[in-house]
């Protein structure tokens, strides 16, 4: 008996006696929805092909992306609470299968309207396994070992970032484009299983109820502020219905925030944001990805149709970021015992900072090895910031709460993510389109429109014109890589105020 009693007290003491293995299983779950938030993005001028790909616009390409990442973020809240209330285990094999649906819809899609519905979708799920594997993660690891098992899941989260335009450059070199999302199903019977096999079923004792205004308000308003700002950047911000687009989703957002301080079970708890602990950890996490996945999604258009690099080739180029992650993300655990959350967080974003300010140096012909630089140090900023936030954050919530709290980091982070894509892709359609306007003075309506449409309808405008090419590629080359600039010192100038936040309110070494 007393054998019996000391095992049990050693379990409780160190977490699940296969938690390390429930990991892995969870980080192959975790990767799938990860992923997929940069999957399209080597895809892109694929997709934009009529004859290749679907006939996509530049809007139509972002809301690939955003409405993947718009119904992941403002369905977070909801799949928290639903896992600590129905059982975190049960939710995660759902949101899997339906991924795995999900996955094939978009792969089969014949339109963009399908495309951008099926992604909708892939968000959807994505919603419920996202926050039930860092709730796991809570449950099965004690307090001693929980902080190295969240840098190994911080470190997933920014590999997969990576690895989303490695897989689908190394596809379409092989297989149409479908097969971006096909893959997917293969790895979702991988996760179920592993999940039925190893991962143990848990619960909130006291969960509360299921805040559906608040969820549909969270929708309603990230929705409409995103078209808004998406479509300035597409037909200008001069209409009053881009104003009036984010305008109402502001308003909205504000009623979500005013619901939830009313709300007797909140799915946002907005009093968490009175701690600076808590708010200094999440403004950090936010702008890394603000910068990350609004870089990720441009970046490939540069390395496609201003180098000419095929989509493999641009998506081995952002190994170097993949690499940083899989160095930094399990050593930030160790670092923030030896200096500190404060330290470790801030010279992540300084680094973040750092590889942005350098993005203002690249010209049209800036040397690869250039970049490979540019992107290490971007993901070994990331992989310093993640994990210390994404402890500060988990640990201000007990444990029976970890849903909420994962769901609210993972919500600023998709939000971040989104608006990211959406603001700095306003920033550079309209810089590129300022600089471009004189060149193409020349050009019949039509071809103006489509040169003055993206940088891969400059150049197919310019492969039309034959002889006359050379100077328009060289002009929309250039006005890309200026609008690049401007993007680039956005999220350079946000990186510093969160350096300011994180040195004002993290903790330090104590």
């Amino acid at each position: 008996m007393s054998a019996s009693l000391a095992a049990e007290a050693r379990h409780a003491a160190t977490g699940h006696p296969r938690r390390w293995v429930i990991l892995g299983v969870l980080v192959v779950s975790l990767l799938l929805t990860v992923v997929d938030n940069t999957v399209l993005n080597v895809v892109s001028k694929t997709l934009a092909d009529p004859r290749a790909g679907l006939g996509a616009s530049q809007a139509e390409l972002e809301w690939s992306i955003n409405a993947y990442t718009v119904v992941f973020a403002a369905l977070l809240f909801s799949f928290g609470v639903l896992g600590d209330r129905y059982g975190r285990r049960r939710i995660l094999l759902i949101g899997l299968v339906l991924f795995g649906l999900a996955s094939a819809a978009s792969a089969y899609s014949h339109d963009p309207g399908q495309l951008i519905a099926a992604r909708a979708l892939m968000g959807l799920a994505a919603a419920a396994v996202l926050p039930a594997t860092l709730s796991i993660i809570s449950m099965v690891f004690d307090k001693r070992e929980r902080s190295r098992a969240i840098a190994v899941w911080s470190g997933t989260v920014g590999a997969g970032v990576a690895l989303g335009p490695i897989v689908s450059g190394l596809l379409l070199k092989h297989f149409w484009w479908g097969s971006v999302f096909l893959i997917n199903v293969p790895v979702v019977l991988l996760g179920v299983a592993g999940v039925l096999l190893v991962v143990p079923e848990s619960h909130d004792p006291a969960p509360g109820r299921l805040d559906i205004g608040g969820g549909l308000l969270s929708i309603a308003g990230l929705s409409a502020l995103v078209f808004g700002i998406i479509d300035g950047g597409e037909h200008g911000f001069g209409r009053p219905q881009v104003w009036l687009a984010c305008g109402a989703g502001l308003i909205l957002l504000a009623a979500f925030v005013g619901w939830e301080r009313r709300s007797s079970t909140p799915s946002l708890e907005v009093t968490l944001f009175r701690n600076p602990r808590f708010s200094a950890a999440t403004l950090a996490v936010a702008i890394v990805f603000f910068s990350a996945l609004g870089a990720f999604f441009f970046l490939p258009f540069y390395l496609q149709s201003v180098r000419g690099y095929s989509p493999l080739q641009a998506g081995v180029l952002v190994l170097p970021f993949a690499a940083a992650q899989l160095i930094f993300a399990p050593a930030s655990a160790v670092a923030v015992r030896r200096f500190g959350a404060k330290a470790v967080c801030a010279a992540g974003l300084g680094l973040t900072g750092a590889a942005l300010a350098s993005v203002l140096g690249i010209a049209v012909q800036t040397p690869v090895w250039v970049l490979a630089i540019i992107f290490f140090v971007q993901g070994a900023g990331m992989a310093l910031v993640s994990p210390p936030a994404m402890e500060s954050v988990v640990s201000t919530l007990p444990r029976e709460r970890a849903g909420v709290g994962s769901a609210v980091v993972n919500t600023v982070r998709q939000v971040s993510g989104a608006l990211g894509i959406a603001i700095l892709g306003a920033v550079v359609t309209a810089a590129y389109r300022r600089d471009l306007e004189p060149a193409l003075g020349g050009l019949p309506p039509p071809l103006h429109r489509a040169a003055n449409e993206s940088i891969a309808g400059a150049h197919a405008v310019a492969d039309a014109l034959g002889s006359g090419r050379g100077p328009l590629i060289a002009a929309a080359d250039r006005s890309f890589v200026t609008a690049l600039h401007w993007s680039a010192a956005v999220s350079a100038a946000l990186a510093v105020v969160g350096v300011a936040a994180v040195l004002r309110w993290l903790p330090g070494r104590r």
